[in-house]
């Protein structure tokens, strides 16, 4: 049984108790003393991947940033009370419980009011990490604009939510099911910095370079604490920064398998009529399916990097004075 708290959140703008956020007694104590935290979201867990291999890979991905000297908290939303850092018991509800709904920052009031229980996705956990004060967070790939995005003007809530959230996502760039040239350039109007890790190309998911350029790179994680500095520094308004950390290059799904069933993927939703918040899992399904399971691979090949590297930064970061 995990021990809880609520706790006054220390953020930049202190507020008061919160009944609606609990933080784990581990979490609540490494805040507090300005240890490394890392956040981590809850749909892959419940959404994102079979099971029983979900279970095996939420507590992977926690093992990893425990190995790395940093704390894990796992977000997620049960019995409408939003919860950064879960027990053994809570995490493999997430796993097995086929009816938790998935919560972006939007679903998280209805559902603390309602008493529901949901696993978060990026923004509904960036949102609630950064309200607890946690400032790095490892995930697979954002959202980001649709393709076609002239006639359906479909776009992630991430990039609206990490527009005003500070907090740095490790990512392996945008699911390249989407269009990427258009998110890069809404990601700029937004002004949420962008970072390539080790790279100056974007990385695409499933893909070490989506082929389109970066303007800034970073060579190891110091440098990224170090941007992540400047922008306190600078006291702009809360904006995220993203770092871009590509799949390793031995490890990517097939450039050319992947465009081929991706286009067929395409073809198909359109064909079927499939649209609004399903075209997403349609289409990865889609090419978990037809790529026999290579992009599964891939897509965890990218989290296990993107969840190390964060683990890494937040140790960074727990260092620096001004942390």
């Amino acid at each position: 049984m995990t021990t809880e708290r609520s706790v006054p959140l220390p953020t930049a703008r202190p507020i008061a108790h919160s009944p609606a956020l609990a933080l784990s007694e581990e979490v609540a104590e490494a805040l507090a003393r300005r240890a490394p935290v890392v956040a981590l979201e809850s749909t892959i867990i419940s959404h994102g991947l079979p099971r029983p291999r979900n279970l095996q890979v939420a507590r992977e991905l926690e093992r990893i940033v425990r190995d790395a000297g940093a704390v894990p908290a796992t977000v997620a939303v049960l019995d409408g009370v939003a919860r950064v850092g879960l027990g053994k018991d809570q995490v493999e509800r997430i796993a097995e419980d086929p009816s938790l709904r998935k919560l972006g920052f939007r679903d998280l009031a209805p559902a603390l009011a309602a008493g529901a229980s949901g696993a978060t996705t990026v923004s509904g956990t960036a949102f609630l990490a950064a309200r607890a004060g946690i400032r790095v967070f490892g995930t697979g790939g954002l959202g980001g604009v649709h393709r076609g995005w002239v006639s359906v003007q479909d776009e992630s809530a991430d990039l609206g939510l990490l527009a005003r959230t500070r907090i740095t996502v490790v990512c392996a760039g945008v699911k390249s099911i989407l269009d990427v040239p258009a998110t890069l350039q809404r990601l700029e109007t937004l002004g949420v910095g962008v970072l390539g890790y080790g790279t100056d190309r974007f990385p695409g998911f499933y893909l070490t370079d989506s082929g389109e350029p970066v303007d800034w790179t970073a060579g190891d994680p110091e440098q990224v604490a170090a941007v992540m500095a400047a922008q306190d520094a600078l006291g702009g308004h809360d904006s995220a920064l993203i770092v871009a950390n590509p799949v390793p290059r031995e490890l990517q799904l097939d450039p050319a398998l992947h465009d081929r069933v991706l286009a067929d993927a395409l073809a198909a939703a359109d064909r079927d009529g499939v649209s609004g918040q399903a075209i997403t899992p349609f289409l990865l399904a889609y090419l978990t399916e037809h790529t026999r399971g290579a992009s599964l691979e891939a897509n965890l090949a990218a989290v296990r990097g993107n969840v190390a590297l964060a683990a890494e930064i937040a140790v960074r970061w727990s260092q620096r004075p001004s942390a």
